[in-house]
């Protein structure tokens, strides 16, 4: 068994180690994560700029780059080979709903997931880190699940773990994405040199958090799995479109 682990809080991060402790023991670890905090990068790719990779005291590769440049480099050519499958976090804060179209933890994962590798991103609902060996000891527990389950075939789960002193036994629930509001308004200051920057405000409240959602299931101690797709195309919506613009689908 053969796991490649990658991140996108950055190669020192609480999260990743947790999680490359609590997995030892399941196999061959290998990981690759970003040199800084790329929170928010979503999928993106380096392309403008040559990466480099360095590799740390503790063994761990880090990548000046983005969490999809971690897994898109480990993959194409620096492992040498095709892991059997591909962890990312554990991420400091939740990535549910519309946070999995930002999110880098989940980038890294799908990036695994694009290369037809099996691949789950783990996220505490929380920021802080709080009980993070409980969270880390619960992600373990999905991994063999989905291991005894079978490797034979791509996919990608989307995992949110509650902040609990026993994250281990809560129970855990397939479910699907929730809906946040828009977003806050930017925040305006002037910096040193009085030019008007702005920081992204905070993302919206939850407004689609019933039962069955991923919001629902952190709301309510409950480990969350979300299976995720790719495949951005709204298929009820064609037959509508070819209609509206008189065109053949």
């Amino acid at each position: 068994m053969r796991i490649l682990i990658a991140n996108d809080d950055g190669y020192l991060a609480p999260g990743l180690l947790a999680l490359v402790n609590a997995c030892q023991g399941l196999g061959q670890i290998d990981v690759i994560a970003p040199e800084q905090n790329a929170s928010g990068t979503s999928n993106s790719l380096t392309l403008g700029r040559p990466l480099s990779v360095y590799t740390a005291s503790n063994g761990f590769r880090y990548v000046n780059g983005t969490p999809s440049d971690c897994v898109h480099v480990a993959l194409t050519g620096l492992l040498g080979y095709k892991p059997d499958l591909v962890l990312s976090g554990i991420n400091n804060g939740a990535n549910m709903g519309d946070d999995t179209l930002y999110s880098g933890t989940v980038a890294a994962a799908t990036e695994g997931y694009l290369f037809g590798i099996p691949s789950i991103a783990f996220s505490q609902v929380e920021k802080g880190w709080g009980h993070l060996d409980a969270a880390a000891q619960a992600a373990r527990n999905v991994v063999e699940q989905v291991m005894a389950a079978g490797l034979n075939e791509a996919f990608l789960l989307n995992v949110n773990i509650p902040n609990h002193a026993d994250a281990v036994n809560l129970p855990r629930r397939i479910t699907r994405l929730g809906r946040r509001h828009a977003s806050e308004a930017v925040i305006r200051q002037l910096s040193p040199r009085g030019e008007t920057i702005y920081w992204i405000g905070p993302a919206g409240d939850a407004r689609e958090a019933g039962e069955g959602t991923d919001f629902f299931a952190a709301a309510n101690d409950t480990v969350s799995i979300t299976p995720l797709q790719v495949d951005l195309t709204h298929h009820v919506a064609l037959p509508t479109w070819g209609t509206r613009l008189g065109l053949p689908l």
